[in-house]
């Protein structure tokens, strides 16, 4: 791009540099000279520019001096036009105009092995995801084999983030190799959008207090996730393996949190009266505002604004209700 800036600017100034130089000697009017000057340029030669001594030589090293730079500068833009920059460009400019009509989205920062997989994960569950990261050789292949808007550049840049529409997304996750990096990225992302949810790896276990204090909805340390499941399989192999049916690729069963909002009519319903079961949806947790947990809840606990009910059931029913609960009935 900078090589097409400068072309146009050597085009402009030899421009300006025949048209001063004919209002000088030939005394016309401004636009008259700049006639002139493109038409002997471009050797379309459509008006003799004068036949006085002066006019005639001040043509001669106009030519001499202006006719290559000018044939150099058409080859230039021509080879730009049908060049790979320029595909790329227009293709930038279209990935931006579908990221710009997604709202309620997931930004994943970092598309290595963990990046990956959660955009995985999100896709196989229709949900919207614009991918950040800065190797271009990396993000490029993967993106566009599964469909995923994706932006090249530095996820700690603020003007990246709001690229990749921080402002309208649902959530962020940050798996970027460095816990400075992940630190920066979500304080960004808390500044520009103070209702997003932040997901962060932490690399080290000193930075998940820091990423937290930064703004971090969830911080996720993978050695102490890891650990923790291994030694559950250690005591509950079985347990384990039934929990692992929400998280296995193409099931047809799945956990989930459903948020209740004031507008809810589940609002002041006991849980009994609700058609969750019968929409084959089993509420397995309720955790109140207050931080109350209901865990198993009993069939009569009446339903609040601003519970969050955890779910397990057909995959279908918990996305139709997590999608539509304010018309649920």
């Amino acid at each position: 791009m900078r090589t097409v800036l400068t072309t146009i600017g050597l085009l402009l100034a030899l421009t300006l540099f025949g048209t001063v130089g004919f209002r000088i000697i030939a005394g016309s009017s401004w636009v008259e000279c700049l006639y002139l000057a493109v038409v002997t340029l471009t050797t379309v030669g459509a008006r003799d520019p004068g036949t006085d001594t002066a006019s005639m030589l001040f043509v001669v090293v106009y030519l001499a001096t202006g006719l290559g730079i000018f044939t150099f500068s058409v080859f230039q833009l021509g080879s730009w036009v049908v060049s790979a920059d320029f595909n790329t460009m227009l293709e930038r400019r279209r990935m931006q105009k579908r990221i710009s009509d997604l709202e309620g989205h997931s930004i994943v920062c970092g598309q290595g092995r963990m990046g990956l997989e959660i955009c995985e994960y999100l896709s196989e569950r229709n949900q919207s995801v614009v991918v950040i990261d800065h190797n271009e050789d990396q993000i490029h292949p993967v993106c566009e084999e599964n469909g995923w808007p994706f932006i090249v550049g530095d996820a700690t840049d603020d003007d990246v983030l709001k690229s990749a529409g921080i402002d309208r997304a649902a959530s962020l996750t940050t798996v970027l190799a460095t816990d400075a990096d992940n630190l920066y990225v979500v304080l960004s992302a808390r500044m520009l959008n103070p209702e997003v949810k932040i997901i962060a790896r932490a690399v080290g276990e000193k930075a998940v207090e820091k990423l937290e204090r930064a703004g971090a909805t969830r911080v996720v340390s993978p050695f102490r996730t890891g650990a923790v499941k291994m030694a559950r399989f250690m005591l509950n192999p079985s347990i384990e393996d039934f929990i692992e049916i929400a998280d296995s690729h193409g099931n047809e069963l799945e956990l989930a949190d459903i948020q209740i909002s004031p507008q809810s009519n589940y609002v002041g319903r006991k849980l009994m009266e609700t058609d969750l079961r019968s929409r084959g949806v089993m509420v397995i947790g309720i955790r109140r505002e207050s931080g109350e947990r209901l865990m198993p809840p009993p069939g009569d606990a009446v339903i609040q604004s601003e519970d969050c009910l955890f779910v397990f059931g057909n995959t279908d029913a918990v996305n139709s209700i997590v999608e539509h609960t304010d018309e649920a009935v």
